[in-house]
């Protein structure tokens, strides 16, 4: 039994030896048993070999054992057992009284705790002293040998204090965790109102300059005897080589060669 224990709690533990109990045949006699006694019917209680005294094979452990977990116990005890360890149906932080510890503060949440932990503090540093005490004094004799050492006990008090405060720790890990996150969501809350703050004054300052610019021109129009600056005549290209020469009248020198020869 040790050993199967000890195999549940491997990071990678085999499956449980009686899972090879799950045989068809003993599956049907669980059934079949189930069917003379009734559902409601407790098999632990009962004899199987007597009610099934018909059925060949019968196994030497309780048929009892194959039946399902009953989710209505789980259910009642508010836990259930997987490889080992305890899980709990709501997720909640075990406290130290349900993890088999000296619990020494109250286990109401609603309760104010810090009296106690002071206690535990200032027991802390007076148990602490009484250590070091105890380790200046002079060896045990042959006659006391027996007798526990008193840093030893002072030891164990420390262990038992430390635990308490660091299960009260523990405990107010959600109420951080809810601390953390109002903070957080502040802060993002800050940020955005700073980036709108900043795209506000941006957006402002590019309205007043379209405004300075809008009035600018309107000024420019509306200034009395302003005319448009004259339009300079384009320049005058010099004629091109063997290029035919028009005069003013739009007659060219060799319209006026051609009719001096027809005339001659």
């Amino acid at each position: 039994m040790d050993d199967e224990e000890t195999e549940l709690r491997n990071p990678f533990p085999s499956p449980p030896s009686h899972y090879a109990r799950y045989t068809n045949h003993n599956l049907k006699l669980l059934s079949l048993l189930r069917e003379r006694l009734g559902q409601d019917a407790d098999l632990y209680a009962i004899n199987q070999y007597e009610v099934l005294s018909d059925q060949t094979d019968l196994p030497d452990w309780p048929l009892a054992q194959l039946e399902k977990p009953r989710v209505d116990w789980i259910l009642e005890e508010g836990h259930y057992t997987v490889f080992g360890d305890t899980w709990f149906i709501k997720e909640k932080i075990p406290s130290l009284a349900e993890l088999g510890g000296h619990q020494l503060y109250p286990a109401d949440p609603s309760v104010d705790r810090r009296p106690a932990l002071r206690s535990v503090l200032r027991s802390i540093l007076v148990t602490y002293s009484k250590l070091l005490s105890a380790l200046l004094l002079p060896p045990p004799t042959a006659s006391s040998a027996h007798v526990e050492p008193e840093w030893k006990r002072h030891l164990e008090w420390i262990n038992v204090l430390a635990q308490n405060i660091m299960a009260a720790a523990n405990d107010l890990r959600p109420v951080q965790a809810r601390g953390n996150l109002e903070l957080m969501m502040r802060r993002q809350l800050e940020l955005r109102r700073e980036e709108t703050k900043t795209i506000h004054s941006k957006c402002d300052a590019l309205e007043a300059q379209l405004a300075e610019l809008r009035l600018a021109s309107q000024g420019v129009a509306a200034q009395p005897g302003t005319t448009a600056p004259p339009q300079q005549a384009p320049p005058v290209l010099p004629p091109a080589k063997n290029a035919p020469v028009q005069s003013s009248s739009g007659v060219s020198i060799h319209d006026v060669l051609s009719w001096a020869e027809e005339v001659s």
